[in-house]
């Protein structure tokens, strides 16, 4: 494409806009409330599953050894769980280190447990780090058949739900946004279709006088990628200044466990690429699905 013919459609495009008056002010808005929701929407979903990421490496299998097994029974059972592909990592805990854990993990209730110090009932054990947090299950299942075990815990049931929340909260998040990318797609696509049923005339005209198929749809394309772009520098603002208070301020002066959001660096500004990327394509795809449809050529 030549520089002048270029020229000529971008020229073109961003006059529509102007045209358009209310038309373009109605879907560049429309735009930036789709964009707004799918930013928020986007930095919930991703900091949720950072944080059910993060949930998911801290779990652990911890097997409870039989207070009837010798030493070298604990360390035959070491091997044999070491033994096991699925796992990353076997530390030993004596039951002097899983009491001293205990007391410092209960605060000042835990010191009750100092006066068993000198008769410690805890069990030795074994704790155990999956090299994906979803085989826990499996591994925890095929330790249970070893030999000289008391008991195995992983929080089945935590864990399970932890895994089946992230599954979910996925699909969730996916289904809303393209649901509200295309309802921006078709606000975008009415808008180009107005402007082309109100230079029918003139279109016609340009294809009489040889113009093809091309040459009258890029000033719509660039039309639709210009109301696209523009929709999307509201919700890159709100973004920017919204995450930096909520992670700069916020989230330092409340600690909440677990609650642990994605650096804003460079998250925030990754999202905003993302943001900008998707408001140019949905006024482009706008563009596409009104030409296709409505301009009779």
């Amino acid at each position: 494409m030549k520089i002048r013919t270029l020229k000529r459609h971008l020229r073109e495009g961003v006059k529509n806009i102007f045209r358009n008056g209310w038309m373009t002010v109605a879907s560049i808005g429309s735009v930036t409330v789709t964009l707004l929701l799918v930013a928020a929407f986007l930095v919930i979903i991703l900091n949720l599953n950072h944080m059910a990421e993060k949930v998911e490496e801290d779990v652990i299998v911890k097997v409870l050894i039989d207070v009837a097994a010798s030493d070298d029974d604990i360390k035959t059972l070491g091997d044999e769980i070491k033994k096991i592909n699925q796992i990353e990592s076997v530390v030993f805990s004596s039951k002097d280190e899983e009491l001293d854990s205990l007391i410092k993990g209960m605060g000042k209730e835990g010191k009750s447990w100092e006066l068993f110090e000198q008769d410690n009932p805890l069990n030795h054990a074994y704790i155990i780090k999956a090299k994906e947090p979803k085989d826990t299950a499996v591994i925890a299942e095929k330790i249970r058949g070893f030999d000289h075990i008391y008991r195995v815990n992983y929080g089945k049931e935590v864990v399970s739900q932890l895994f089946e929340f992230n599954k979910n909260a996925r699909i969730v998040g996916i289904i809303l946004i393209v649901g509200l990318v295309f309802t921006a797609i078709f606000l975008i696509s009415n808008t180009i279709k107005l402007t082309i049923m109100a230079r029918s005339t003139e279109i016609g005209i340009m294809k009489l006088v040889g113009a093809t198929n091309g040459f009258i749809r890029w000033p719509f394309f660039i039309e639709g990628m210009l109301l696209g772009m523009i929709g999307s520098i509201i919700p890159i603002a709100a973004l920017l200044a919204g995450y930096y208070y909520i992670v700069e301020k916020l989230v330092i002066s409340v600690q909440i466990p677990f609650f642990e959001l994605l650096p804003f660096y460079p998250f925030a500004w990754q999202i905003s690429l993302v943001i900008f990327l998707i408001g140019a394509l949905i006024g482009v795809w706008g563009s596409i699905m009104s030409v296709r449809r409505f301009l009779k050529v």
